[in-house]
């Protein structure tokens, strides 16, 4: 049995009148009758009384219209739902984000003006560590990640493209000596006490963190370490140390804690969107094409790769 087949039942059963039917399909009369009737061989049922006068369904027929029509309908959409994900306007489109990524507006306009353009799309987001959303990206258990830079290797299948430029704020005490100033250097924070992510955790800013401390001439003395920001910063409140974040997370407001601009040019953190070098999905490339667009929009320059760091170890991952 071929779709065809059911077009062909279909349209004589609409019809009741084997020429209207023939001429609706654009065949000949006597090929649909013999199309027919090899069908109702097939089935071993008749579905069709008839006589010189007229064409009727039998309750067999009328039965198996019904299923006739559900079958040709899941053929079409079928068809619609693989042209639409040729397009890249159909499917699943896994994406990780960085833990300070949903503060940004940017993710937010990307994620809804995504959402109203292909709404036929399934938005699998994850929350995720930069370097585990590296490692998932390359074994293919995710497509696209909004990451930190990693300052470190990572799988030489992924290619970085920077989106835009957020800077580092310092997070401290609303007592604490330096919250008198209005922006602070690296080199002020010699001596104090930070409150981290674990070094495992595999966040970009922790060896960024060990990098911008050395260049101002002193090692950070790590005295707490937090999984979540929020409990940084809480722990930041309860007096356990100063810590440096993203500015975007100073959108969250805590009793006891302020955010200060950091003076330091360097001290400053890209957005990335991370996909596979060889990605040839409609789906990831429709995404790409919208966030590279809402980024410029922001008066960001995107596009570039991000160059890839050394393959060997640099000195702050065994810090």
């Amino acid at each position: 049995m071929e779709l065809r087949h059911l077009r062909y039942f279909v349209a004589v059963a609409e019809e009741l009148h084997f020429t209207r039917a023939a001429e609706r399909l654009h065949i000949g009369q006597p090929p649909l009758s013999q199309q027919i009737q090899a069908l109702e061989g097939e089935l071993g049922a008749q579905l069709f009384e008839r006589n010189k006068r007229s064409v009727r369904l039998t309750q067999a027929g009328a039965l198996f219209l019904d299923d006739a029509r559900r079958i040709l309908a899941l053929s079409e959409q079928a068809a619609v739902t693989a042209r639409r994900a040729q397009r890249g306007e159909a499917g699943e489109l896994r994406i990780g984000f960085t833990f300070s990524t949903p503060f940004t507006p940017y993710f937010a306009t990307v994620i809804n003006r995504y959402r109203q353009q292909f709404p036929h799309v399934t938005l699998t987001l994850h929350e995720m560590a930069t370097l585990h959303q590296l490692v998932a990206i390359s074994g293919r258990t995710m497509d696209l990640g909004f990451v930190r830079p990693p300052e470190t290797t990572y799988p030489d299948d992924i290619r970085l493209t920077e989106l835009r430029q957020d800077p580092l704020f310092l997070v401290l005490p609303v007592a604490h000596a330096l919250a008198a100033k209005d922006s602070i250097a690296i080199a002020d924070m010699a001596g104090e006490g930070f409150v981290m992510y674990p070094k495992d955790a595999g966040t970009g800013i922790y060896p960024q963190i060990f990098r911008l401390c050395k260049a101002a001439g002193f090692v950070p003395q790590v005295t707490q370490e937090a999984g979540e920001a929020s409990t940084i910063i809480g722990l930041v409140a309860a007096g356990c140390g100063i810590s440096v974040l993203p500015a975007s997370f100073d959108r969250i407001r805590m009793d006891g804690v302020c955010y200060r601009p950091i003076a330091d040019p360097q001290a400053t953190t890209s957005l990335l969107l991370a996909q596979r070098e060889e990605e040839t999905s409609p789906l990831v490339a429709a995404f790409v094409k919208l966030a590279e667009e809402a980024a410029m929009e922001g008066g960001a320059q995107v596009g570039l790769a991000v160059a890839k760091p050394p393959r060997h170890p640099t000195p702050t991952d065994h810090e």
